[in-house]
């Protein structure tokens, strides 16, 4: 009898074939496709994702986050940064600061009259006269002790963008007249303060002295050994100073057409100088780098200021302090104590040599001119106020009128004109030189305005001067100012 060995796999079933997947019904069809589904999901999520980075966090969840660690780490920054902006906002606006201490002021009106109004204690205010009948009351001040600004309707306005300031209209300056009798460049001028003459001195070695009304000339006055390069008139004495080349300074009385007193001291060739408005003394400064002050009756020197490392350029006085300022080739600008000989300041803010200074005639303020930029600044501290941008040339000479007109003379011949409050440069001239002069000596080196402020007068190195003068036949609607208000960009140097 035969034992028959039966094979395992024989017991395993086939793999359908199509027909029988086709034959089975719907349902079985399904699960199987569900079941692929899942396979393919599982293997996505198994494969696709990168499992070593967090989870995405949505975006409100980050903005929560991110505000709590800005007001964790910069409170403090972002409080005091508010309160600054809040301050000067209300500095802008003029804000009252507290309520008037008495009442806000009342009508009251009798049988039979028109209406009062009163400033809180039964007194009336702002009563029309007879001469004032039927013209607008200006705005009621309710209050004893409240304050002008507190007032106004600027407390109302929104805050805005603080804008250019809109600049004064000035008649545009023509020349009028041209002087020649120099034979060399003309260095230095200066009005004498009766305004009925000028002087000017130049490199001919010769100071001449010229009748105002009709530019013709007076007096010729010799004696410097070099090129004249400073010429000042004395406000309260008949002295006319001058400074060379030569390292001499010279007083001339002008009464007797000689000189009386010399100044020695400097080591080099004397580049400006400047007489005190109220003392008796004369301030001069050369290429030696220094200042120095001296007594006019008695030839001492007061004071030498060494403080600058270049030559000094131009030097200023007036009766307040800082009584004397002065400009340098070392681009700085130093004001300096007339009591003790000592710097009080120094400013910095000029990248290039500073060659001219101008004091404002009315207003506590001066200028200082560089290729850079024409700089304002406010006395007595030296504060930086405003550049007056847009004189692209080395400025040999500043002058400003009390009409706030500041004109600006380059060393390539062009004549700038601006208006001192707001920076805006209203007229541009360029000078032509004499003719038989070349192109190159168009230059400016001096100028200075009339007692007046109406007649402007440049010394030039064509070998003449000249005189502008207002148009008087301008008016503003037919010069306009060209002019579109801008945002400031303040700079704080």
């Amino acid at each position: 009898m035969s034992a028959t060995v039966s094979d395992p796999y024989d017991q395993i079933p086939g793999a359908p074939a199509d027909d029988d997947v086709e034959d089975r019904p719907e349902a079985d069809k399904k699960a199987l496709l569900n079941q692929v589904f899942r396979s393919l999901k599982r293997a996505q999520d198994l494969f696709y994702h990168d499992y070593a980075q967090p989870p995405p966090m949505p975006e409100e969840n980050d903005n929560l986050i991110r505000s709590i660690k800005r007001t964790h780490e910069y409170g403090n920054v972002i409080k005091k940064v508010e309160e600054a902006k809040k301050a000067r906002e209300n500095e802008m606006l003029a804000l009252p600061t507290s309520a008037p201490s008495l009442g806000a002021g009342s009508v009251i009106a009798a049988a039979g009259t028109t209406l009062a109004i009163t400033d809180g204690t039964g007194k009336l205010v702002n009563q029309q006269t007879a001469a004032q009948k039927g013209k607008l009351l200006p705005l009621v001040p309710l209050g004893a002790n409240s304050k002008a600004e507190d007032n106004t309707t600027r407390s109302l306005l929104p805050s805005k963008a603080p804008m250019m300031m809109k600049p004064k209209w000035h008649a545009p300056w023509e020349l009028y007249r041209v002087i020649s009798g120099h034979t060399g460049w003309v260095r230095a001028v200066d009005v004498e303060p009766q305004n009925q003459w000028f002087a000017t001195g130049g490199a001919d070695r010769i100071i001449k002295i010229w009748d105002l009304a009709s530019g013709s000339l007076k007096l010729s006055l010799t004696g410097h050994i070099s090129s004249v390069r400073a010429v000042k008139i004395s406000p309260r004495h008949p002295f006319l100073f001058s400074g060379g080349e030569d390292k001499q300074v010279k007083c001339w009385d002008l009464e007797y057409n000689k000189v009386i007193r010399h100044y020695h001291g400097h080591l080099s060739a004397i580049q400006a100088l400047s007489v005190h408005p109220s003392l008796d003394v004369l301030v001069t400064c050369a290429r030696d780098s220094t200042a120095r002050v001296w007594d006019m009756r008695t030839k001492a020197q007061v004071h030498c200021f060494a403080g600058h490392t270049n030559t000094v350029a131009d030097v200023v006085c007036q009766s307040v302090d800082p009584q004397v300022i002065t400009a340098s080739h070392d681009a700085t600008v130093r004001m300096w104590d007339l009591a003790t000989g000592r710097s009080m300041c120094t400013l910095t803010h000029h990248k290039k040599s500073v060659r001219a200074l101008t004091i404002h005639p009315r207003l506590n303020m001066f200028a200082s001119a560089s290729p850079d930029n024409i700089k304002q600044w406010k006395l007595p501290k030296g504060e930086f106020m405003q550049n007056l941008s847009g004189h692209n040339a080395i400025i040999n000479t500043l002058s400003t009128n009390d009409d706030g007109v500041v004109v600006s003379g380059a060393d390539n011949g062009s004549l700038c004109f601006w208006d001192w409050r707001s920076g805006f440069c209203f007229q541009k001239i360029q000078t032509k030189p004499q003719p038989g002069s070349i192109e190159s000596e168009a230059g400016i080196y001096a100028s200075c305005f009339d007692k007046t402020g109406l007649r402007f007068i440049t010394a030039e190195a064509d070998k003449t001067v000249k005189m502008y003068k207002p148009d008087d036949s301008a008016t503003e609607e037919s010069h306009p100012i060209v002019w579109r208000p801008e945002i400031v960009k303040k700079k704080t140097y």
